[in-house]
């Protein structure tokens, strides 16, 4: 199998060691792509919401309720920031007040394993990161 050739990105040395991994070669447009992604499913509040939604359809104040410290503004924000990605479905049920459910797609259910996972991860260690903190803040006198 032949390789591209190795190129350093600056900053960085070229080694010889992982020579068993496949480099992937992005363009700009699609690693800009990726950011927006991961900025949004990074985001604090989206992650609390997917998660909120994992047990099925809530209507905007049970997700407040839900999420402490969520304001008004902020979870609205998100959702509709979730449904443009396709990660949220909204339906409206004619009623007086009009009743409105937010659901995940199936594109958001797909998002809840791997965010579960890096919970876990973080619950797992939590200690370590804190310490690692401690020293490093100790160490910035």
């Amino acid at each position: 199998m032949e390789t591209a050739p190795q190129v350093a990105q600056e900053g960085t040395l070229l080694s010889d060691r992982n020579t068993d991994v496949t480099l992937e070669v992005h363009d700009a447009p699609q690693c800009t792509a990726v950011n927006d992604i991961l900025a949004r499913v990074g985001d604090k509040w989206s992650v609390r919401v997917v998660m909120a939604l994992t047990d099925g359809s809530q209507r905007f104040n049970q997700l407040r309720r839900e999420i402490p410290g969520i304001s008004q503004r902020m979870l609205t924000r998100t959702l509709r920031g979730l449904e443009r990605d396709g990660l949220v479905s909204r339906a409206v049920t004619p009623s007086v007040p009009p009743r409105v459910d937010y659901a995940l797609t199936e594109l958001g259910r797909s998002l809840c394993d791997p965010v579960a996972r890096l919970g876990n991860w973080a619950i797992a260690n939590i200690t370590k990161v804190e310490a690692a903190r401690a020293v490093y803040d100790g160490g910035q006198d």
